[in-house]
């Protein structure tokens, strides 16, 4: 959804240097119909087996992306209290919402209990204990499902691979069927489910199979122990492409999950994230100043490190566009940095552009997933605004933040004393 039209980019039908014109750098610009068309995909592809398709609430939470998708009929997928606050606050049904993560408090699991969430994916015996004695206390019975590490090599980066046994996540095979069986035996929560996630931006489809081939004879065997299942839930990481990634698309996923699922006469439950958000948004951002020193050259925009935390974090890479394409521009080498006090301050580096002037428009591409949910006010810079575009219009969804919310939630000295 974002094209050039006489060498100006658009978002659907929106002009990007139009909104920054008003709406001022830097700041993050969705695509509605960009966010529905990813959802209805997956949901279409899947349309052989019955399912439900539960957005990762994570990778992009903005209560009115979050209301868009539950119109459409996603449920969530949750990892914090938080996250279940705003699902309830868009409007989403709670009783379409799965509670993952391996460190849930006490007060988290009682909001989730009284919300009455669709399941618990549930990652240790601890945990397992944590909201069987919760529920009881309530006079509820929670619903349950055992998160198992299938130890399985997503060919991802490091730090976003969640199957390996390595990783934190979830628990091997042999221990999960024996909570199983504790579990079956506890008065107030009720195993429904089995779930995985092997980790996310995915590409090829064989990790999954791989996953599956070793989730699907537990399943046999704990039907075995007389534990029936009525969800089978896959997880999601489906990758996009950020740069000459090839992908496998709704269809291709599904024509290898669905034959290896369907057999199981179970609800399939899928986590999508990034691939519904992540190239339905960018960042836009304004150069500041071109600096030469030596034999670098470096473009110093307006936007930062806590506004995309990616490059920085996992030396992630984004394609980055001019707003206003100048076909007279020379190329070279150059470093696109931030004003942020760290080194690890940038977008690229050593990447061949038409070099910019100072004030162009630079848009930071695939940026709506894991993009302003990472944001921070780190050296006291204020969080960008948020932009839903939706045809020929535009909406602000978030309003950037002023120097007195920097300090709003602060207690001063004299108050804390009091």
């Amino acid at each position: 959804m974002f094209i050039y039209e006489n060498n100006t980019l658009f978002c659907e039908g929106v002009a990007i240097d139009k909104i920054a014109e008003k709406e001022k750098t830097p700041l993050y610009i969705y695509s509605e119909k960009a966010l529905i068309e990813n959802f209805n995909s997956l949901d279409n592809a899947f349309a052989d087996v019955p399912h439900v398709i539960c957005y990762s609430v994570k990778c992009n939470s903005n209560i009115s992306i979050l209301k868009l998708l539950a119109r459409a009929g996603a449920g969530f997928d949750i990892v914090s209290g938080g996250e279940l606050f705003r699902v309830i606050q868009a409007g989403g049904d709670p009783g379409k919402v799965v509670y993952a993560g391996v460190g849930k408090t006490q007060d988290e699991i009682v909001y989730a209990l009284k919300s009455d969430i669709h399941l618990f994916t549930v990652e240790s015996v601890g945990e397992l204990d944590r909201i069987n004695d919760l529920a009881n206390r309530m006079g509820k019975k929670a619903r349950i499902a055992i998160r198992v590490n299938p130890d399985v090599d997503p060919k991802t980066h490091t730090y976003i691979s969640t199957g390996k046994k390595e990783n934190k996540f979830g628990l091997d095979i042999e221990t999960a069927r024996e909570i199983y069986k504790h579990a079956s035996g506890l008065p107030s929560v009720k195993p429904v489910g089995i779930q995985m996630h092997i980790g996310s931006q995915i590409t090829q489809t064989q990790p999954f199979k791989n996953a599956l081939d070793k989730l699907i004879p537990l399943i046999g065997q704990l039907r075995s122990d007389g534990i029936e299942l009525e969800y089978v839930d896959i997880g999601g990481g489906l990758g996009i492409v950020y740069k000459d990634e090839k992908p496998m698309t709704a269809q291709e996923f599904a024509d290898v999950v669905v034959p290896m699922v369907k057999p199981l006469g179970l609800t399939l439950i899928i986590e999508p994230g990034r691939f519904i958000a992540g190239n339905a948004g960018i960042l836009v951002t304004k150069v500041e100043y071109i600096k030469k020193s030596g034999e670098k050259t470096f473009v110093i925009v307006d936007a930062a490190m806590n506004d995309l935390m990616r490059p920085a974090l996992y030396s992630a890479y984004h394609n980055i566009l001019p707003v206003k394409r100048q076909n007279d521009r020379p190329t070279k080498p150059v470093d696109i940095v931030g004003p942020v006090c760290e080194s690890g301050d940038f977008f690229a580096q050593d990447r061949v552009i038409a070099l910019p002037a100072q004030d162009d428009l630079l848009a930071v591409m695939s940026a709506g997933a894991y993009g302003f949910t990472m944001t921070s006010n780190y050296n006291c810079r204020v969080r960008p605004p948020e932009i839903l575009v939706n045809g020929t219009s535009y909406s602000q969804i978030r309003r950037r933040e002023t120097w007195e919310d920097l300090v709003r939630q602060e207690v001063s000295l004299k108050e804390s004393m009091s």
